[in-house]
């Protein structure tokens, strides 16, 4: 275990009343009651007598009097050669006893914004990594050894702690290496200087929906949705109109969005792999929702958060390339690479280039630099390319092992999965009648993640089903959970036992 390096810290301990007088009392006082409180913990070391009375302008006899006085009363332990801590054995001492709650009769009540956001926390929290959480890296496909060599000799070539502010746009290698691989990949039309690095997908999702609008414009947003996109309306800019259009078999029902709001300014939509249902938007309605925007003068959305895991066929060109000057893109590597990289993307169009820049200075000046220039090298040198083509074959058999595993073990009747060949999640629908949040509820009391379909849609028109992430689980695993979540289905479907 390294060792910890030795700083002493002058506790804060408020004013002592000089007038009063009987400064050590007072300073014995006030060292107790900041034991009792929990500021000094037991072991903790305290500066020394020396050092004590210089901070606090005192006599050094004022401050081994209040030392040798809390040391008899056993608050204190001196420790030759080594200073005075605070007495360990006040350790079990203060475990029973609950800590103080100030005005915990008086709650400050929360604002409606702050309850709604503590309410999408409950709801997307993660769920612990076992079948079927979504965005579990599998050990098959992590890029351990290959990240860690190129991050060793980025930093071998550069300084340890990179000082000064970064570019609020993202570091200029890393756009440069996204800038040719969604060309090649997407076909997406862009320069480097319109590509900003952010903090995964949400946080360009927050971005376009804080630009895109003004207060009591209109925004379609496909029903079902990704909860990220409703919640940021629901919650942050709830001055802004919501207009939930229904998502059909080939994508979103663009004649819908028109009767519902023809002149909303912005759509925000999933057309590579619709989030939560898994299809693809046809061409013909990919055709129409660019028509209408070009007519309405609004904007699009692309969020393509995980269009490079397909298994069958080919992928359809992205949206922005196909009018690059009407659409905002936006990637991530969360999903391909690993989640707590926290690193996506968006390409934005020329004429909001600046907007995007100041706001994103608003929110966190700019992202940390590091993983960037790694990224930037595994990109660049062919490792993504060649780890995503590895991905997809492991992600296809993962795939195949889930779809006969439910086939095996999940009645039909009560239960059957979305056709859907790409992406990392798939959906499980459920009968007519039963309540996805209770299976859900009981599938992870059950040891299993789950979540349920019902709430990404809009009040009223929810189905009932159920998200199953295919990665990060070994065969046996995803065969055991089926058969456990097949019992919960048919237990929920009985209703109450009597």
């Amino acid at each position: 275990m390294p060792r910890k390096a030795k700083v002493v810290e002058v506790p804060a301990i408020g004013q002592l009343d000089r007038q009063a007088g009987r400064l050590s009392h007072q300073l014995a006082r006030a060292l107790r009651n900041a034991i009792h409180k929990g500021e000094l913990k037991a072991g903790d070391l305290l500066p020394s007598t020396r050092r004590l009375s210089s901070a606090l302008s005192l006599a050094r006899g004022t401050v081994l009097e209040a030392f040798a006085q809390l040391t008899a009363e056993g608050f204190l332990e001196p420790q030759p050669g080594s200073g005075t801590r605070v007495a360990r054995s006040l350790e079990p001492r203060r475990a029973r006893q609950s800590p103080a709650r100030p005005h915990a009769t008086d709650p400050i009540p929360l604002p409606q914004q702050a309850r709604r956001l503590a309410d999408f926390a409950a709801q997307v929290r993660p769920l612990p990594p076992v079948p079927f959480a979504v965005s579990v890296p599998t050990g098959d496909t992590a890029p351990d050894d290959i990240w860690r060599r190129l991050g060793n000799r980025i930093r071998a070539r550069g300084p340890g702690a990179p000082s000064g502010y970064g570019d609020p746009m993202g570091a200029l290698p890393l756009r440069e290496a996204i800038c040719e691989y969604v060309r090649r990949s997407r076909s997406v039309s862009c320069t480097p200087q319109q590509v900003m690095i952010t903090s995964g997908t949400q946080q360009g999702l927050y971005l376009a929906a804080q630009l895109l609008l003004d207060a009591g414009e209109a925004a379609w947003v496909e029903d079902p949705a990704y909860s990220g996109i409703t919640a940021i309306f629901d919650s942050v800019f709830n001055d802004r109109r919501m207009i939930r259009v229904p998502v059909a078999d080939d994508g979103i029902d663009v004649a819908a969005g028109q009767a519902l709001a023809n002149r909303a300014r912005a759509v925000f939509v999933t057309p590579s792999h619709q989030y939560p249902l898994g299809m693809p938007m046809s061409m013909a309605k990919r055709t129409a929702l660019l028509a209408w925007a070009k007519e309405q003068q609004a904007w699009i959305v692309e969020d393509d958060y995980d269009s490079e895991m397909r298994y069958a066929g080919h992928p359809f060109p992205s949206l922005q390339g196909l009018d690059p000057g009407r659409v905002i893109y936006l990637g991530t590597f969360s999903k391909v690479l690993f989640p707590s990289l926290r690193l996506g993307y968006a390409i934005v169009p020329e004429p909001l280039i600046d907007a995007f820049c100041g706001a994103r200075m608003l929110m966190d000046r700019h992202p940390p630099s590091a993983d960037q220039h790694v990224l930037a090298s595994f990109i660049a040198e062919g490792y993504l390319d060649r780890h995503i083509r590895k991905m997809r074959g492991v992600y296809a058999e993962k795939r195949r092992v889930l779809i006969e595993a439910i086939n095996a073990h999940v009645d039909p009747a009560l239960a059957w999965l979305q056709p859907c060949d790409q992406g990392m999640h798939t959906v499980l629908w459920l009968q007519a009648g039963l309540d996805d949040l209770q299976v859900a509820r009981s599938a992870n009391q059950a040891g299993l993640s789950l979540r349920a379909v019902s709430p990404m849609y809009a009040a009223g028109t929810g189905k009932p089903g159920l998200v199953l992430g295919l990665g990060g689980y070994t065969d046996l695993a995803v065969n055991r959970a089926v058969q456990k979540l097949g019992q919960v289905i048919q237990a929920c479907a009985a209703g109450p036992a009597p």
